[in-house]
């Protein structure tokens, strides 16, 4: 395949290798297991901010006294004014993006976790006492105004604190708490769309800030991300951080010694050559390639037609037919523990899967499914304009959105984080991912206000330039994509840079290993005289 040539410089992967010996399960090793389990309230915890608000715009536009409040006696909202409040979020997270990777490298993760979600639990509050559609939609952009530098530094912190083994499925599992917190959102406003007063939806709307309320009271408990430490020169604490959780407290750990001097090595010629700058992501030929992937990625996991179903499900279904509010609202909920389900299931193949082979089926099906729902929505549309009901047509719509999730599933979700932190060396990393986040960010800013119109205008046609789109989505991952798996973060830093960097920062591993070694092999030459001696 043609993406092979350009992957240049794959180092030997020593320290995979080592990993691979370490027969132990991480719930038998205490220090290890209480960082893990740490990690998922402040790190993986971060996804479910944006859960949170995807499901309940998406539900509150079912909600009667929402409809009211910002619609008018008619209970009718115009799509412009539907569409500016559900990508407000969108739009806060793109004016953010350029600080976000400043702040996650000048204060360290922990903080940047911190300062993005106390920004949040401002946006909720305000979003919770709107007065009108403006303060609302303002509240919407402080929110997503936050959520970028947490998303930035908790995917990073978890890929590099986490041992190599555990590594993708961690990395994984952070964009899977997007769909506990849809679930949350969905059951509260399901719980409170028969309050009849403005708190039916207001409740929703302040409880957002509580995954950010939960992440400001336990990050600090958090260690600081060992690479960030090798780049600000404290070499000691780093060192301690990696001794206590991958080699639980051993300072004689053969593989930590060897960890320590790839990270040292690596980082230390990433940094001989950039500056961890906006302007490194298109000074190198390699830079760039990552640049493109990325950047294409982003659009790929918010023009999927994802979003249609996330902020729009109310409008699809009622355009076949179904506009009872509580059954919209058990639609509502049970695509969401679908999605939950199935983004768990596939958050495991990662360490048994190529990432390119999940890509490639996850573009493959999706655009399957989307040309079968197309087809099916247009026979259902059909029968509702002539008076004449097709129920099988129906019927399959539903399917075709319940297919939907594990398909996006197989790519877009699970695999996307671990593909960016495997993608990026550490010193462009956070750069690297808020581009992803940019393109992410501005793609779901332009589906979410104009899926409204679109579907207000022609109905069942606006599905077809999804399939375009899906269709591009397979030829570029086909022949773009690099392949990640089975490596360290170290041993994937100069993929596509000369292949002597990476065989230099090789040599420091080996020189590690060879150097801990050599007395054991002096101690048994030694001994061999002694033997032939007293024979």
């Amino acid at each position: 395949m043609g993406v092979s040539a350009a992957e240049t410089g794959k180092s030997d992967p020593i320290l995979t290798r080592l990993a691979a010996e370490d027969k132990v399960g991480f719930w038998k090793k205490p220090n290890l297991l209480a960082l893990y389990l740490l990690l998922f309230p402040t790190c993986m915890g971060i996804e479910l901010t944006s859960g949170f608000d995807s499901q309940m715009i998406n539900a509150l536009q079912i909600v009667p006294y929402w409809k009211k409040y910002f619609g008018g006696p008619t209970e009718t909202l115009a799509p412009e004014l539907k569409g500016i409040i559900a990508a407000a979020y969108a739009l806060g997270a793109i004016v953010s993006l350029p600080i976000a990777p400043v702040v996650n490298e000048r204060l360290g993760r922990r903080w940047a976790i911190f300062i993005g979600s106390a920004i949040q639990c401002i946006g909720a509050i305000l979003q919770g006492f709107a007065q009108n559609a403006a303060m609302y939609i303002i509240a919407r952009m402080i929110l997503g105004f936050g959520i970028p530098m947490c998303i930035i530094a908790g995917s990073s912190l978890i890929g590099e604190l986490a041992y190599p083994k555990e590594r993708p499925v961690l990395t994984s599992l952070f964009n899977v708490s997007f769909f506990p917190g849809s679930i949350i959102a969905a059951g509260i406003t399901f719980a409170t769309n028969n309050i009849q007063s403005d708190w039916a939806w207001r409740i929703p709307s302040l409880l957002q800030l509580c995954p950010s309320v939960m992440q400001m009271a336990l990050i600090f408990f958090l260690p600081e991300s060992p690479r960030w430490l090798v780049k600000k020169d404290r070499y000691d604490e780093a060192e301690d951080i990696l001794i206590k959780y991958h080699a639980e407290g051993d300072r004689e750990s053969e593989f930590v010694k060897a960890e320590m001097a790839q990270i040292r090595s690596t980082i230390k010629l990433e940094l001989e050559t950039t500056k961890s700058s906006w302007m490194d992501l298109v000074r190198k030929k390699g830079m760039r390639r990552r640049l493109l992937v990325s950047s294409f990625l982003g659009l790929f996991t918010q023009w999927s037609g994802n979003t249609l179903i996330s902020y729009y499900l109310g409008d699809l279904l009622k355009l076949i037919g179904y506009t009872e509010s509580t059954f919209v609202q058990k639609i509502n909920l049970s695509i969401s523990c679908n999605n939950l389900f199935w983004a768990v299931i596939v958050s495991l193949l990662v360490l048994r899967v190529r990432r390119r082979v999940m890509y490639l089926a996850c573009t493959a099906s999706l655009l399957v499914v989307y040309i079968s729902w197309t087809i099916a929505m247009e026979k259902a549309e059909t029968g509702i304009k002539t008076k004449v009901p097709n129920n099988s047509a129906n019927i399959a719509v539903l399917f075709f959105i319940y297919a939907y999730s594990p398909c996006y599933n197989i790519g877009y979700n699970s695999l996307t984080y671990t593909y960016l932190v495997e993608l990026w060396p550490f010193a462009e990393r956070s750069y690297g991912i808020a581009a992803f986040q940019f393109w992410g960010r501005g793609a779901s800013f332009f589906t979410t206000f104009v899926n409204p119109i679109g579907m207000d205008n022609v109905g069942w046609k606006y599905l077809i330039s999804y399939c375009c789109w899906l269709g591009f989505e397979n030829v570029f991952v086909y022949f773009y994509f690099p392949e990640t798996y089975g490596r360290t973060l170290e041993e994937l830093a100069f993929l596509f840079e000369d292949k002597a960097l990476a065989d230099e920062a090789v040599a420091a591993v080996q020189k590690t290993l060879d150097h801990n070694t050599a007395p054991e092999v002096q101690s048994k030459e030694k001994t061999v005289p002694d033997v032939q001696t007293i024979a």
